[in-house]
């Protein structure tokens, strides 16, 4: 038994005292390949920093610009990798590193498709000039303002200022609607009067409160005035005008502002927007009943 347990251990002191010296042989190249790979790194920043500088001077939007500089950044460390495994003669364990990238890689595909889907649109949508940061889009029921475009959601901020993310492939996949393309924007604001008013007279007092209250509306010919229908309680009318706006919110505020102008200039004019109005229909006539503290009720 002891026999067998110095044997064991003299194996395992020259197996340690093989790893030590081919250790120190390889000592050298260990450093070598250290101070290659933090070149390599140090290197790939650089460069990251150059390629964003160059791409500054294209029509590329910023995501795209980013994807590039980090793609570049990485291709830079992985040649790095390579020569490291070069200088310590790994070259045998880069191959299988290769052939393991491969399987691995085609297995990581095939469990990733949503995600690489969504990185595919993400460089779509880098590309594409309908959409990019600042634009204030409607897709996919949400409305908001573009602030970030990566490899897997446009980022919007909503009118109320909260984030909403939303993966690159609805984006790619669904109808987007780009209130940023024109320089303009229509204000929709319906109201209604009542029967008794001046029809004419309330078309004129919406034309001239609108045409005060905004800048961008220089006269009456600017605005669309329309009586949509006779309400269960009032004439109902919808007026229309453009903004120099593209944002949903400044339309939102510009509908607020011509809400509050019309409303004084009604008051002013003695125009009145009535509440809405219920008649009850009784098939018979009312019996009303009084009741006594002394004595029984008497009917009417």
């Amino acid at each position: 038994m002891e026999t067998k347990f110095s044997e064991a251990w003299g194996k395992m002191q020259e197996k340690l005292l093989g790893w030590v010296d081919t250790l120190v042989l390889n000592l050298p190249n260990i450093l070598i390949a250290l101070v290659v790979f933090t070149i390599a790194v140090i290197f790939s920043k650089y460069t990251s920093r150059a390629i964003l500088k160059l791409l500054d001077r294209s029509k590329l939007q910023d995501s795209m610009k980013n994807l590039i500089s980090r793609l570049v950044s990485v291709v830079v460390i992985l040649l790095g990798l390579f020569l490291v495994l070069g200088i310590l003669n790994l070259s045998r364990a880069l191959n299988t590193i290769l052939a393991g990238a491969g399987v691995a890689g085609l297995a990581v595909g095939l469990a990733l498709q949503g995600a690489l889907a969504n990185t595919y649109s993400g460089i779509v949508l880098s590309y594409v000039k309908y959409i990019k940061f600042g634009d204030w889009i409607h897709t996919n029921d949400y409305e908001g303002e573009v602030v970030n475009i990566d490899l897997r959601s446009v980022t919007l901020r909503q009118p109320d200022n909260n984030m909403v993310y939303i993966p690159n492939k609805m984006v790619v996949e669904n109808p987007i609607k780009n209130y940023s393309t024109t320089a303009q924007s229509r204000v929709i604001l319906t109201c209604g009067v009542g029967y008794s008013s001046d029809l004419e007279h309330v078309r004129q007092v919406v034309r001239d409160t609108l045409v005060k209250t905004f800048d961008e509306v220089e006269k009456d010919g600017d605005i669309i005035f329309l009586y949509t229908e006779f309400g269960s309680s009032s004439i109902n009318f919808e007026t229309r005008f453009w903004i120099d706006s593209t944002s949903a919110l400044e339309v939102a505020r510009a509908r607020t502002e011509a809400m509050i102008a019309i409303k004084k200039a009604f008051d002013s004019e003695g125009i009145n927007i009535p509440f809405p109005i219920r008649t009850l229909d009784f098939s018979g006539p009312l019996r009303v009943e009084h009741h006594n503290d002394s004595g029984p009720a008497e009917k009417e």
